[in-house]
């Protein structure tokens, strides 16, 4: 779920957009800003919530991918993308309400959420404070305790400063959509702030209602046994065959994956993501 902001960032840059038709964009009154969202595909709807840093570009295969067969609401956070920045702390709980307050404002009811990173943190936050929004929750690259963070991680949050980003191919990259280009220091140490935000939501997650679907990469930036604990707490990790049906939530790790490389698996993503959605499991020999 983490942040992450330095690798992140660097996605902002380095991921390029599928050729594609691009879906016209639209901007909605959200929270007091102006929220920019493009919608495409048909069918069940889904909201697609990008990672720290990026916007929907950045998000690249997954969205045409999930159009196929949903309608697709792909939302650029505060500060990110076309949406402004406003002077407002960047926490989860506040981009959970963003996304509930949007989900109203568009007319819809509930849906299902595909976050990544920080959106996945987003997504999992919504379905906690919002579970009346969430059908089902796809969360790539998420945590729910900084404790189950990588050592390495969490020893660099520290040193963040804003000087790091200012200056950089990335503030260029950001000015590129920015609504105010010169707002790229506030949007920064918003940023930085995020990555300070206590985290520790091990009893709301056992609380879940919702069904999660959760991807991580095997060399992601939480630890695997942290990936295994939040399972377990979904009710995740019984064995089959003995004559209990499978737990509603499910768990997918993808072999040599660092974190900046498990959005652009996109064949392997929907190979885990569309039969969730569908209901669908593979049969054991036990299974009628």
């Amino acid at each position: 779920m983490l942040r992450f902001a330095p690798i992140a960032a660097m996605m902002l840059i380095a991921t390029p957009a599928l050729a594609q038709t691009a879906p016209e964009g639209k901007t909605v009154e959200v929270n007091g800003m102006d929220l920019y969202y493009e919608v495409s595909g048909s069918g069940d709807p889904i909201v697609v919530l990008h990672g720290a840093y990026m916007n929907i570009p950045t998000m690249g295969g997954i969205i045409p991918a999930l159009a196929e067969n949903h309608t697709v609401y792909a939302i650029e956070f505060q500060g990110h993308g076309r949406t402004e920045d406003i002077d407002r702390p960047i926490t989860y709980p506040n981009l959970a309400s963003d996304v509930a307050a949007f989900m109203d404002a568009v007319g819809l009811e509930k849906a299902d959420i595909f976050g990544y990173s920080m959106g996945a943190a987003a997504g999992l936050r919504l379905a906690i404070d919002h579970p009346e929004k969430v059908d089902q929750l796809v969360a790539a690259s998420v945590s729910y305790d900084m404790e189950g963070a990588q050592p390495a991680f969490l020893a660099m949050i520290p040193t963040m400063v804003p000087e790091m980003f200012i200056g950089s191919p990335m503030e260029d990259a950001w000015k590129q959509y920015a609504p105010n280009p010169e707002g790229f220091r506030p949007f920064v140490e918003r940023m930085i702030a995020l990555e300070h935000e206590p985290l520790a939501w091990g009893d709301e997650v056992k609380e879940l209602k919702s069904p999660v679907l959760i991807i991580a990469g095997d060399a992601d930036m939480m630890t695997l046994e942290h990936l295994v604990s939040m399972f377990r707490l979904l009710g995740g990790g019984e064995p089959g065959d003995m004559g209990q049906p499978l737990g509603a939530s499910r768990l997918a790790i993808l072999p040599a994956t660092s974190h900046t490389a498990v959005i652009d698996q996109v064949d392997l993503l929907m190979g885990f993501t569309e039969p969730f959605l569908e209901g669908e499991t593979p049969k054991g020999m036990f299974d009628q």
